[in-house]
């Protein structure tokens, strides 16, 4: 089955490269081109999070191949293309698949250069593909800027600017200050992988082989920081999450689902898979730190959000809020914690891609996202406000959707590592979460229809039939989580430092 994880990232590459070969005029060849690939990477996904075997949480479907050895400083492995899933990168893996998958739908309506766009849309996929599936340092830091760097020309080119009256928020300047974030952060996650190749001394930057090494404490204090700030960047980590807002604003609809719902995953997944796994030590020793920045996260976001008329910029701050639950979980150090932040991950990446997905399908009608000059839209939208309120009831922790499974671990693994004060904090956050949530579907899907948008109409079928498979795996996961429990939990039990 080890095809199966060279695909996913072969088929992205693949796409990329066959519409380069297709002419700009084929609007609609590059559409079904682009549908075949997210359709078959949404195959890919589900195989591999299928097929995994939890038995031992351990690798699977490995592929190793000798890229660069026997150079200089390196040894005779060197650089290796690994690629393998674990419990951990199985569930992220799914998430890819279901989003890009919805987001070709959401995407199909673009005419300005739609070939060039889908070519940086799956370029950027096959980045994130490689970071979840990468063993080896090199290839995983690689792949992490593939997925990063198209962002700007995405956002750039294809985004949209916010008036606010008296200033302009532009494209340009969120896709910049998106770039100029997550390439500091690049820097101190490229500091910290070097100074532990040299400290491994192994002359190999395979990540089992690196972890087979015990550093030293202090080595492990000083250089954890850089894992968690330089992959926390990416996370939402308060306070570096500022580009996250107006990032995602200004991506257009397919951008915004994969920014908040995928990428900002990596860096979290990152913090876990580099950070946690190598420095257990550092990591125990700076969870206080990073407990006190998610929590800070939760709630800033929260009352953030809670401060929006615009539509986008609620979820954006949303965002940040649901991310700091993941660094909560991942601070516990205990099995229930970390099990909840991956939880976290997936539900988060779901149903804020439905939630980007639904501004994208009324603003491409309305032109406007401010959620208080709409009014009763359920009467001519009761599709698009029913998948909304799905959304919003699993972003606040409603039982039997995704949003509950996560938090209900968190909460339960900060409170069992003496956390109270987090905990609370964070069931503070909740509480805010519900607060916005419903304001905003009391003010544009229901109460008194304004005649204003008498002229919207339901979603296209696209549309709907993306935000109905982003829906199945929200009341999937909620209704029945042990699927993803079991592959997750047996992969963190096998972390170093994790009680």
């Amino acid at each position: 089955m080890d095809w199966a994880v060279f695909a996913t990232i072969a088929v992205p590459a693949g796409t990329a490269g066959l519409l380069m070969a297709i002419p700009s005029r084929h609007r609609d060849v590059v559409r079904y081109v682009a549908l075949m690939s997210g359709s078959s990477l949404f195959i890919l996904s589900l195989i591999i999070f299928g097929k995994y075997q939890f038995d031992d949480g351990g690798y699977a479907f490995e592929l190793q191949l000798d890229w660069l050895g026997n150079v200089a400083f390196l040894g005779e492995k060197g650089i290796t293309y690994h690629l393998a899933v674990d419990g951990i990168a199985a569930p992220l893996v799914l998430l890819t698949g279901i989003v890009i998958f919805a987001g070709v739908f959401m995407s199909w309506n673009i005419e300005y250069r739609n070939k060039d766009f889908f070519i940086l849309l799956f370029l950027m996929v096959g980045g994130v593909y490689g970071v979840f599936e990468s063993v080896d340092l090199f290839f995983l830091f690689f792949f992490y800027e593939l997925a990063v760097l198209p962002m700007y020309l995405l956002i750039a080119v294809w985004g949209s600017s916010t008036d606010f009256g008296t200033f302009v928020r532009t494209k340009e300047y969120g896709a910049m200050k998106l770039v100029l974030y997550l390439v500091a952060g690049s820097v101190l996650i490229f500091i910290a992988i070097f100074a532990t190749f040299v400290e491994a001394g192994q002359g190999s930057f395979d990540l089992p082989v690196l972890g087979s090494v015990t550093y030293g404490e202090n080595f492990q204090k000083t250089f954890f920081p850089f894992f968690m700030l330089g992959f926390g960047v990416l996370a939402g980590l308060w306070p570096f999450h500022t580009w996250s807002p107006d990032g995602h604003v200004a991506a257009p609809t397919a951008v915004s689902m994969l920014h908040a719902g995928v990428l900002m995953k990596l860096g979290a997944f990152g913090i876990l898979r580099v950070g946690m796994s190598l420095f257990p030590e550092g990591a125990a020793f700076w969870a206080p730190v990073l407990m006190t920045l998610g929590v800070t996260g939760a709630l800033y976001g929260a009352i953030s959000a809670m401060a929006q008329r615009d539509l986008k910029y609620m979820v954006g701050y949303s965002s940040v809020s649901h991310m700091g639950y993941v660094l909560m979980g991942l601070a516990t150090m205990n099995e229930i914690g970390i099990n909840g932040a991956v939880l976290q991950m997936f539900a988060h990446g779901v149903m804020t891609a439905l939630m980007f997905a639904m501004v994208g399908a009324i603003y491409d009608q309305a032109h406007a996202r401010d959620m208080t000059i709409f009014g009763g839209l359920s009467r001519n939208m009761p599709r698009h406000a029913s998948y909304w309120a799905v959304a919003g009831l699993s972003s606040l922790g409603l039982p039997g959707l995704a949003g509950f499974v996560a938090e209900f671990h968190i909460f339960v693994g900060t409170f069992q590592a003496d956390y109270i004060w987090a905990g609370a904090l964070g069931i503070l956050a909740a509480a805010i979460t519900a607060t916005y949530i419903l304001r905003m579907l009391a003010f544009a899907f229901f109460g008194p229809f304004n005649e204003r948008w008498a002229s919207l109409k339901e979603m296209r079928i696209g549309e709907q039939f993306g935000g109905a498979v982003l829906i199945f795996f929200i009341a999937f996961m909620g209704m029945w989580p042990m699927p993803f429990v079991d592959r997750i939990a047996a992969t963190v039990s096998r972390l170093p430092g994790i009680t």
